[in-house]
């Protein structure tokens, strides 16, 4: 699950008060512009939540219209990495608040935009809530059970995962087990599990279908099986599902095999994701492109003003930016520790040993080489991180 950044606190505010109407407006036909969202005019996503704002504006006070569209915004946030959408799902859910005692889709939504904003704890008991409100709700136990994960809390995620698996579909329960199998020394078995389930769930929903093959594909390049890995993230990209975290990781599959132009190719319209910007600006790079440079222009100014927000959010590719495309191994080292403070997921750990190797000390690397022996991860890149960190310990 990737997190994305957060607005400045300037811009939120300028959303909520956009959000606040006085007095229901009712437009006088269906081409009059009540808002400009970002995102491409064709996209069906982006129409249908425009079609719905204009229906909140003439009826304000229509709290379940309001949690529809708060929905809505947070899904577009997470599949088009835009983040000014999680802005704009806050600020339609602010006016519930006064009333939200027992609304459990009031504290489903706040929890998941907390978690967004990595502000965990909150998001913890804002989905407690949710759930002692709605317990038969999947929603909040899955929530939970993703923000254990980043956590590296493996038996609370287990638990949640094991609850879950009596509420939903079986190729999801299966999946949620399989994702914590797969990251405590069960590989093999997980990656069988999740591959079994998925062929038995021929009518599963294209977003699920997705979210499984993209976890296979993980556990296959992780047991050094590219051309089954390759085999899934192609099958989820013919889905066409606009998904981040997929062409995150089907990107960095195909840079780990000096495959670039296939890079540039795939993420040619994305790069107001943050976390895709910076793959298009790694393909750029390999490959001399002319537009390489104005990206990392992008991705510099991105990051500066992020620090100038007190925005950790996007540590762990800042860390990638400064070490891959700056050349500054300490400064990406003390990106990547800060953000292991707050995210420890196996790309987040990686990251730690990468830089902390680059930068020449082993000791800053501890807390992920105390993870990757823990959890008993299995992945022969992190294997191969941890022995020559060992070696370069040992010389000191």
């Amino acid at each position: 699950m990737t997190c994305l950044p957060r607005l400045a606190a300037a811009f939120l505010c300028l959303v909520l008060a956009g959000a606040s109407v006085a007095a229901p407006f009712t437009p006088s036909n269906d081409s009059e512009v009540v808002e400009r969202l970002p995102g491409g005019a064709s996209d069906p996503a982006v129409r249908r939540v425009d079609s719905l704002r204009k229906q909140l504006a003439a009826r304000p006070g229509d709290g379940t219209l309001r949690l529809e569209i708060a929905r809505r915004y947070f899904e577009l946030a997470m599949a088009q990495g835009d983040p000014r959408f999680v802005g704009y799902a806050s600020a339609t859910l602010a006016p519930l608040m006064a009333t939200a005692d027992n609304n459990a889709g009031y504290w489903l939504l706040r929890g998941m935009i907390e978690q967004y904003s990595h502000d965990f704890p909150a998001a913890v008991a804002s989905l407690d809530r949710a759930s002692k409100i709605d317990p038969a709700s999947a929603e909040p136990l899955a929530w939970r059970s993703a923000i254990d994960m980043v956590q590296a809390r493996y038996p609370q995620a287990m638990a949640e995962c094991k609850q879950l698996a009596a509420l939903v579909q079986p190729l999801f329960g299966t999946g949620c087990t399989a994702y914590v199998e797969a990251t405590t020394g069960q590989l093999l078995p997980a990656y069988q599990h999740l591959a079994q389930a998925l062929a038995a769930a021929a009518k599963a929903e294209p977003q699920l279908r997705v979210w499984a093959l993209t976890r296979l594909a993980d556990m296959a390049q992780r047991l050094q099986r590219p051309d089954q890995a390759e085999a899934h993230f192609r099958e989820a990209l013919r889905l066409g599902i606009n998904d981040q975290y997929l062409l995150g990781a089907y990107s960095d599959f195909l840079l780990d095999r000096g495959r670039p132009a296939e890079v540039e190719k795939l993420l040619a319209q994305w790069e107001r994701s943050d976390v895709l910007l910076l793959r298009l600006a790694l393909a750029g790079a390999a490959l001399k492109d002319a537009q390489a440079s104005g990206w990392a222009n992008q991705l510099r100014d991105r990051f500066q003003a992020a620090g100038l927000r007190g925005d950790r959010l996007h540590e762990q590719e800042a860390a990638r930016f400064e070490l891959d495309l700056e050349g500054h191994p300490k400064e990406a080292l003390a990106l990547a520790v800060r953000n292991y403070t707050v995210q420890k997921e196996p790309r987040d750990a990686e990251v730690l040993l990468r830089t902390a190797l680059a930068a020449g000390d082993a000791k800053a690397a501890q807390p992920a080489l105390d993870w990757l022996r823990s959890s008993r991860y299995e992945d022969p890149r992190m294997t191969r991180l941890a022995e020559q960190l060992a070696a370069l310990g040992a010389k000191r």
